[in-house]
This record gives C-alpha cells, structure tokens and sequence, in this order.
C-alpha cells in the first residue's frame, strides 16, 4: 500500500462522523423510507395510508381467493408457460412446445413473467395467476399514487378502489391472460408522463414510452391505444416551452419504437428454418401478426390486415355487435360501464370548472390524460369490427376509476361551494343509480332484492346531498349519510359482480373471460351466459359462424397417450395436432412437445406438405391425429391444412384402436384418427 493510500484511509470524514456513525444513519434513512411506506408521511391524516393498504388487501383477495381451482387455467397460455420452463429457446419466443414448432399468437412479456415464477416455484397453478394478481394489485396501487399527486387523497382512494372492485379487472385478474400486466404498464406509462408534465424532465417521458412499448410487447397494438391521450396531455401542459416539447416527444417516440420493436425485429431476422413459426401470421413473422390478426385485423375485421382469423367486420363475435352502444350491451355492459356515465359527466363538469386554471396545471392536465384515455379506448373498443373479447375492457378500467375519483371529489367542491354547480352531483348519483338499477335487472333471478337496495340508496342519497347544504347544526352527519348512500348507488352493483367472481363459485371459461353471476343465473342465458360453461373451449371463426375448438371433449386418451409414448422412438414430437388446444391438453398432460399445425384457430399455415415431408425423413415426427369428418378447418387458409391432411391420409398409416386398447375412435372426442408417418 503506497503512503498516499494509508494517509486517504486515515482522512477524517467532513461530516465529523465516525463509520459506525454513519451506517446507523444509513439504517435510519432505510427505516425511515420503509416506515414512510407502511404508514405514510407526516403530511399524511392518519387514515390514508390504512386505508390504501385495507383497498390493496381487498384488491388482492379478490384477485388470488381460491385461485389452486383454476387447475392450468388458460390451457393455451400454460402449456407455452411449460415449454418455456423446459426449453430456453421456447421461453424466448413463446413457443407452445418445448421443441419450437409454432409460438402462441402474442408477444412473449407475460409469459416471460409466469416462466419466471414457474421456475423459481414450480409450475402449477399459483406460478401461472399469483404473478397476475400481484400485477393488478400493483396497479392499484400505481393509480392511487397517480390520483393523489393530481386530485389528493380522498380522490386517489376512491379511484383505488374502483380500479380494484371492477367486474371485468377482478375476472381478468384471475386468469392467465396478457391483461393484467399489460394494464400495469400502461398504469405505469400514465404515472410517468403525469411526473414528466409535473417536472418538465425528459428522462420521465422515455421511462413513459418505454413502459407502453413493455406493453406492446405483452399485447401489441392495444397498448398504442393510450399514446394519443399522452402526446395530448404533455404537448398541451407540461413545463418545457413548445419547442422543447415537441423534442421532448420526438425523443420518446424513438424510445416508443425501440422498446416496442426489438423483440419483433430479433425475432424477424431470424431465418425462419432456425426459429418458429410465428401463431397467428400468414407468412412465419411477427410484424404480420402486428399489421394482421393482433393489429388492424382486429379494428378493421377481417380485411383490416394480411392476417384475421378473426370474424368479420360488424360480425359481433364474443362482445356483441359493434356500435356505440357496444359497452353497455347485455354482455359488456355489467362487465366495465357502470361507472362510465359518470365518469364522463365529471370530465366534462371537471373541465369547465378548471378552464381559467394556468396551462401547466396538474389537476386540469390529470383529467385531459384520464378523458383521452377513455375517449380513444372507448371508440376502438365499442367500433372494433374484429375480433373483440370483453375483457379488452379492461384496459378501460384505470381511466374510469381515475375521473370516478379525482372527478367526483371535483365535483362534490362544487356542490357545497356554489348554488350554481350544486345540481350536477345529484344528477350523477341519479344517473349512476339508474344505470346501476337497469344493470342489476338483467340478472334479475340472481339477488333479486339488490337492485332495489341500490335503487333505495339513490332515492336517499339526492336529498341528504340537498339537506347536506343546508345551515343546521347536524350538517355533517348529514354530509356523512349523503356520501354513504352514494357510494353504496355507486359501488353496490360492480361490488356484487366482483364478489361474485372472486367468492360465488361462478362458471369459468378460461380465454373468455366473464365476471358476475353464472350462466345458470341469467334469464335466457344473456350477458356472461355467452361463454362456454364448465370447460376450456374457446369460440373461434370458422366454417361461416364461431366453432368450439380444444377444452376437455379433445383431450387424448390414457390408452393413446401411452401408445404414443411407447412408439415414439428418438422423434422430437410426441404426435402432430390440427390446432393448439388439442396441443396444450397434451402437453400440459404429458409434458412432451406437440406439434398443433394450425396455431391457435386451426388456421396458421405453419404445417405444409414439405415441411411434414422433411419432418417424417428426419424422424422427428412418427404420428399425426386427423379430424376425419372435415378436410380441414375451414376459412381462408384452409387449402394449406386441407393439402397436408389429404396427404397423410393417401400415404400415411391409419391405425386402429384396438392397437392401444381403445375403442370407437383414438380420442374421447369423436371423429379423430390416427395415423403412423414413415
């Protein structure tokens, strides 16, 4: 050690503090942070950060209660979760299979989440939700700190908890599907482009780009859906003058496109003979699912893009017709609008109450992100002519909870400070009762007596609110009553649909998901009826109306699965399917790969002669299982599936069941066969 070093280690620090010293102080400031967090600051009133962990706390329960039910869930997705934790290539790409045949039809982010867990815990059912539900807890949690920067805290809980009590959210929550982490980021982008307004720093804006293109990379095109709300609000408010901004959102359009497109562009680059072929594309490569089946094919219908496997445009599909009136149909609309009339009231009102404030104010430019992000997503949602799942709603759901909160706290200011304003509040709550009412009627047989519970706290609340006003000494126990009775017309209906989904014992159908009473509980089978009870099957186009493809009817035998193992020899795939739910039963079962040949929607075209040629001449390949009462699925890319399956049947080897011991056909599902390859 040189002289020059002894003497550095024996320098004094400035601060006079010894290193023991120092560490406490450390310690302290660790502490200090983490008591902050548990309890709050102490600015805070001593109920709010209770409060917020008691709304986190029902949000989770919501989310993970009797979660070890869900079996696989979303078999689709699990067995792509599987494969990744066998295969590091399969997790890269989100392959069905082990081996990397074709990919599931989105991009890979969540499943990289679920893989994660799985292999840190094993896979089963809580490696595949708990990640969810930890990603729309923590959403709640990012828009409860969003609202209160802008509104306070009374405007941040409200929102909290009805982020976290929306039918459709808890639902979502409690699958294995994209959303959850996608509405996290997107929760995430609004956050830091609220701080970059705040602040005027850049680096807020890209970290805002940024977490929409994580969001592209979990769903695609949906997350671009919030980008017009924030390139509105920052060009409108933030700090930085015009020149500045408009730099400012060049920049983190650069950062949009480079977090958004790099897994697309490696992928791409890829030759196809050394990567697989990529679910839902026409061609083998993401960016035509991005332009096709995922993308303009599911705004447009099936013309939108060069993809589709979608229905077409106006079709309808799983969320009814599409139109203006789409969200509050009789299958969305107890899912995601009950709180949109009045969410759309307190913008507006909100608005008009903060037109003379100063065009960097945050309150006013908090209520111009939450509108655009309801305007846009309620356009494309309610005029998509594609493909459309209710739950896409739940992307809606931040926006909703956002102008409930910081709208509703806007608009309560108003009715006891001005005559003038005093009325618009009343008129919510009447509105928002109403619809409410109307809502719970259409499951009348189902709690017959709840609509009239809330009809009997709307009745309530509007003259407490007028009495509120009044000068008598017991104004604010009046005050209290009027804000009880309307947060129970509010919160009453959506309440008792998330409980129902989370605690009711309600029918699953995991790929389409539905909140609220069970099918068995709806007059005439409406609204959540739609989906499929007691399975996995998931509705697809196809054939000119929506067929059922995979759940439990097209699981594989025991007797078969054993022969199949038996005979496989040193092949790569277990057998050959013509879609991938048949695949993920199969794999999730027997934890082999399977080759599905036509992806998702027995479609893709990922199977053809040649390349079934070439597998069966490697022995990579040695059965395949056909549908022999079609040639093949129908729709625009049945030639592909129908070619191959016309050849096995001319120059493979159908194969009997008496073979593995069964009988009447080789599955549990009817008019299956199978053949030996080679």
């Amino acid at each position: 050690m040189t002289a020059s070093a002894r003497h550095a280690r024996t320098l004094p620090d400035p601060s006079g503090r010894s290193a023991s010293n120092r560490n406490q102080g450390g310690h302290r400031a660790v502490w200090g942070r983490l008591r902050r967090l548990a309890l709050g600051g102490p600015e805070d009133p001593r109920w709010s950060r209770p409060a917020l962990w008691g709304v986190l706390l029902a949000a989770f329960v919501l989310y993970a209660w009797s979660l070890s039910s869900a079996g696989h869930a979303n078999s689709y997705y699990s067995a792509a979760v599987k494969s990744g934790t066998e295969s590091w290539k399969a997790f890269f790409f989100g392959s069905l299979d082990s081996e990397s045949f074709i990919t599931v039809d989105k991009p890979p982010m969540a499943l990289w989440v679920m893989g994660l867990f799985a292999r840190v815990l094993g896979f089963g059912t809580w490696s595949l939700l708990l990640p969810q539900a930890l990603a729309g807890v923590a959403a709640v949690a990012v828009l409860h700190a969003t609202v209160r920067r802008a509104a306070g805290l009374p405007a941040a809980l409200i929102a909290a908890g009805v982020l976290a009590l929306t039918p459709i959210t808890v639902a979502i929550n409690r699958e294995n599907a994209p959303d959850p982490l996608l509405v996290l980021f997107l929760v995430l982008a609004g956050w830091a482009c609220q701080r970059a307004i705040e602040t005027g720093r850049l680096r807020l804006l890209l970290a805002s780009a940024v977490f929409v293109g994580c969001g592209f990379t979990t769903k695609m095109l949906q997350a671009f859906v919030v980008v017009p709300a924030l390139v509105l609000v920052y060009l409108m408010a933030a700090r930085p003058d015009v020149p500045r901004r408009i730099r400012h959102l060049l920049a983190a359009g650069a950062a949009l496109a480079a977090s958004s497109s790099w897994w697309m562009v490696v992928v791409d680059l890829i030759p196809s003979g050394s990567r697989p072929f990529i679910g839902g594309s026409t061609d083998g490569t993401v960016w035509d699912v991005v332009i096709g089946f995922n993308g303009l094919g599911r705004i447009f219908g099936e013309g939108g893009g060069s993809g589709g496997g979608g229905l077409g445009a106006g079709s309808g599909g799983f969320g009814g017709a599409a139109g203006a009136g789409r969200l509050f149909n009789d299958i969305v609309g107890g899912q995601i609008s009950w709180l949109l009339p009045f969410a759309v009231l307190a913008l507006v009102t909100g608005l008009v109450l903060l037109r003379k404030r100063p065009r960097t104010d945050l309150a006013r430019a908090a209520l111009v992100l939450w509108g655009g992000w309801l305007a846009v997503h309620y356009a494309v949602f309610s005029f998509a002519g594609g493909v459309f799942h209710p739950y896409y709603t739940t992307a809606l759901a931040p926006a909703i909870a956002a102008l409930t909160g910081s709208g509703g706290v806007l608009l309560y200011g108003a009715y006891r400070r001005s005559v003038r304003w005093s009325w618009v509040l009343p008129v919510g709550v009447v509105a928002t009762g109403a619809w409410s009412f109307v809502l719970l009627n259409r499951t009348a047989e189902w709690n017959p007596w709840l609509p009239w519970v809330v009809a009997a706290a709307t009745v309530a609340a509007v003259p407490a609110l007028v009495a509120a006003r009044l000068p008598w000494r017991r104004g604010r126990g009046i005050a209290v009553a009027s804000v009880a009775f309307t947060l129970v017309a509010a919160l009453a209906g959506p309440g008792a649909y998330a409980s129902a989904t989370a605690f009711g014992g309600t029918d699953h159908s995991y790929g389409n998901a539905l909140a609220g009473p069970s099918t068995e509980q709806r007059p005439n089978g409406q609204g959540p009826g739609a989906r499929q009870p007691g399975g996995q099957g998931q509705a697809q186009a196809g054939g000119g109306g929506v067929r059922v493809v995979g759940g439990p009817a097209a699981e594989l035998s025991p007797e078969l699965i054993g022969y199949l193992r038996r005979n496989r020899g040193d092949a790569r795939w277990l057998v050959a399917v013509s879609a991938a739910q048949q695949a993920a039963g199969i794999i999730l079962s027997t934890g082999e790969p399977v080759i599905a040949m036509g992806g998702f929607t027995g479609q893709d075209p990922a199977m053809t002669v040649a390349k079934l040629q070439d597998s069966i001449k490697n022995g990579e390949l040695r059965h395949i299982l056909l549908d022999a009462s079609d040639r093949g699925p129908a729709g625009p890319r049945k030639g592909v599936i129908s070619a191959v399956a016309e050849w096995v049947r001319q120059h493979g080897t159908l194969i009997d069941a008496g073979e593995y011991g069964g009988s009447g056909g080789p599955s549990k599902g009817a008019g299956q066969q199978l053949y030996r390859l080679g």
